[in-house]
């Protein structure tokens, strides 16, 4: 897919949207008029809003609401998933085929619209500065609503300020909606991944914004700068030689192995792994899901092997939903879309999915705190039995819990139980307490998706280390001492804890912790405790919407036991200089292991040198050399070669200084020249070259201060 129109398309709508919504805003807040009048409870709700949460964010949050739903709506009429087109024409036409429609008196009867008011304003009855803008205006706000019963995480039920703050044009060819019409087109709305991607550049100038501006990262922009859509091949190589390894050693004649080109075929055969029987018992979590790039093909895979057990096509889409897939998000838009990415999933597997009443689990951390008061009218009422020490300090865990997401280890063990028991206590159905029910309720269910009960975790972690708040900083150093360097090294600890004994960890990551001294303490603990099945060392150029060396990656397949005999596949792709040189790369190893840049290395074989970095491509008599040889201080004391103190003094070009003035013979203890032969380092050279320099050696380097 090319992304380069989809870059330009939704950076230009979100500056145009910003500056509608601005715009509206003014005209709501500042104009005095008869319609206005009567919207002014709404109004109040507005300016309510705005002192609470400031101008900006709000502005900011409905130009988004209206990019989202565009984009979702306008990917839908494409597919085929609404019953007329909502933004998108019919062919001849320019307007969207809803208020085509309209004008001709057709409805869908399943919306809620003020019919005599949409006919009204198009027949010129109800007198309107643009009539028909305003009608499509009513017309979009009914639709929104009337998913809001299918897909509540997008389609929230309009907010009256939400849709008064609607941007005024929504026809012309200067439109917002007519860029989403020409953008999205069927060729890019063929697979739901496009959203990922509008939404990675819609952020994108905040997202360099906040990069580029000094001091800690504010709580409210980490979302921004931790957002990077991860690109097909590397997803389908990590869920691949995850889920489907998994799949693979418990049936190993399963036929999901041809549609998975980028597996790694295990050198020998395996024994210690875990016993998975049928497809609804598999577990696959994504604990930094996104927009859900990885969780959608990690569906279609389930959705071949459920296939394949002779499963009824109509039922696999809503058994995958309901028992396999599972996404952890801080972000509220990207959890938004990553659940939309698995409903237009299962809609395409299944038409009438929309009445399966069925929703993805994809959480949404939320920030949850309790005033005293609170916790003493419940304690009260649930019974002081069930109010223990861990109940206690579970409920205080998550008042940060936008900031520090999926690394919360949650002190609640049995959220199931304790649900189980507070509905029991009557403490859900009590209208007086309903507020710190709903609270409670929020907070079982992020432990329940925070604890170890997965058989595969899968994620694209965020990086971030520069900026870390003090807050974030102390985080870190209390429950990750190990690899607390970067968030992404945390979330490597982390992924392994979340996954059932022998479960699997399929990673893309920074490429820093394979060699860095600050994760020193995670190698090692990993090497001892963990193994490493498999890894691509891809380097730079991973990302071709990432230009030149700015991010350099590795990804990798891990297993929560140690194997000590088992020996990792290790791809060396650091060479290629674009995605698709080092897809060739990877593809041409699987095919021919004996290519030059496939590796199998032991762990032990780290472990012996200092360190333990991941140097896979070390030769073996290398590894001896640190194994066996003895090291330079046992036998003699290192010291530093010539420093001058003053290059600039004492150094010079071989061209710079006539030929008899440079002398030869270093050795002859007599040395009468004034400038000898000087080796400083430089470029690389295999055998010999970096002859560059000479330095004033003449009285054996003496130099008065009077000669300066």
């Amino acid at each position: 897919m090319d992304t380069t129109p989809l870059k330009r398309f939704a950076q230009e709508a979100r500056r145009q949207l910003l500056a509608q919504v601005e715009a509206r805003m003014a005209q709501v807040l500042e104009t005095d008029s008869v319609v206005l009048r009567e919207k002014q409870s709404v109004i109040n709700e507005l300016r309510a809003l705005i002192s609470a949460k400031g101008k900006e964010n709000v502005i900011e949050e409905v130009a988004y609401t209206w990019f989202n739903r565009l984009c979702a709506l306008r990917y839908m009429d494409v597919n085929h998933h609404t019953r007329m087109g909502v933004v998108s024409p019919v062919e001849g036409f320019t307007q969207p085929e809803i208020l085509q429609n309209a004008k001709q008196g057709v409805f869908n009867p399943e919306w809620q619209v003020d019919r005599a008011l949409v006919q009204g304003l198009l027949s010129g009855k109800i007198t309107s500065s643009n009539a028909e803008q305003e009608a499509y205006r009513l017309l979009l706000a009914v639709v929104c609503n009337a998913y809001a019963r299918d897909m509540d995480f997008l389609f929230e039920a309009i907010e009256d300020y939400t849709e008064l703050l609607m941007p005024e044009d929504m026809l012309s060819s200067q439109s917002v909606m007519h860029a989403v019409q020409q953008t999205l087109t069927e060729e890019n709305c063929q697979d739901v991944e496009v959203i990922g991607w509008l939404y990675q550049f819609y952020i994108s100038e905040k997202k360099n914004q906040v990069m580029a501006a000094k001091g800690a990262v504010k709580k409210e922009d980490i979302p921004a700068v931790t957002q990077l859509f991860t690109p097909d091949w590397i997803v389908r190589y990590m869920v691949q030689n995850s889920l489907g390894r998994l799949w693979l050693l418990n049936h190993p004649d399963s036929r999901i192995r041809a549609q998975m080109e980028y597996y790694i075929q295990p050198a020998e055969p395996e024994t210690d792994f875990l016993q998975v029987t049928s497809p609804e018992d598999l577990k696959v979590l994504d604990p930094a899901c996104g927009s859900g790039h990885i969780l959608t093909y990690a569906f279609d895979l389930l959705y071949a092997i459920y296939e394949e057990q002779g499963y009824d096509p109509v039922e696999i889409p809503r058994l995958i939903l309901q028992k396999n897939l599972y996404g952890i998000e801080i972000d509220k838009r990207a959890a938004m879309l990553s659940s939309f990415a698995l409903m237009m999933k299962a809609l395409s597997k299944d038409r009438r999915f929309f009445r399966r009443d069925v929703s993805p689990n994809i959480l949404e951390m939320e920030d949850i705190s309790f005033t005293s008061s609170e916790i003493q009218d419940y304690m009260a009422k649930v019974g002081r039995d069930l109010w223990t020490q861990d109940l206690w300090e579970g409920l205080q865990q998550f008042e940060n819990a936008k900031t520090f997401g999926s690394l919360i280890r949650p002190v609640i063990k049995d959220a199931p139980y304790l649900r189980k028991r507070m509905r029991e206590a009557g403490a859900f159905g009590d209208l007086f307490l309903s507020r710190t029910s709903e609270k409670v309720e929020k907070v079982l269910e992020m432990a329940e998706y925070l604890s170890p009960r997965y058989h595969v975790v899968v994620a694209n972690p965020p990086y971030f280390s520069k900026g870390l708040n003090v807050e974030y900083k102390q985080f870190a150093q209390e429950h990750f001492p190990d690899s607390k360097a970067d968030t992404f090294s945390m979330f490597i600890e982390r992924n392994l804890e979340f996954a059932l004994k022998r479960g699997y960890v399929g990673m893309i990551t920074l490429m820093s912790w394979m060699f860095l001294t600050s994760f020193e303490e995670l190698r090692g603990k990993l090497l001892s405790e963990d193994t490493i099945l498999s890894m691509a060392h891809l380097g730079a150029r991973a990302f071709d919407t990432i230009g030149g060396e700015v991010v350099s990656t590795t990804m990798f397949t891990l297993t929560n036991i140690n194997l000590p005999k088992y020996s990792g596949d290790y791809f060396r792709l650091i060479v290629g200089d674009s995605e698709q040189a080092k897809i060739d790369d990877f593809l041409a190893a699987i095919a021919d292991p004996a290519c030059g840049w496939l590796f199998r290395r032991n762990a032990d074989d780290f472990k012996k040198i200092p360190g333990s970095p991941i140097a896979y491509w070390v030769s073996d008599n290398i590894m001896r050399v640190f194994s066996e040889g003895k090291l330079l201080s046992d036998i003699a004391e290192p010291r530093q070669g010539l420093a001058t103190g003053d290059n600039g003094l004492f150094v010079r070009f071989w061209a710079e200084v006539g030929i008899s003035a440079i002398g030869f013979n270093t050795l002859n203890s007599s040395r009468t020249k004034k400038w000898y032969p000087y080796n400083k380092g430089g470029s690389f050279r295999k055998w010999y070259g970096n002859q560059d320099y000479i330095v004033n050696w003449e009285n054996d380097g003496y130099l008065e201060l009077t000669q300066k």
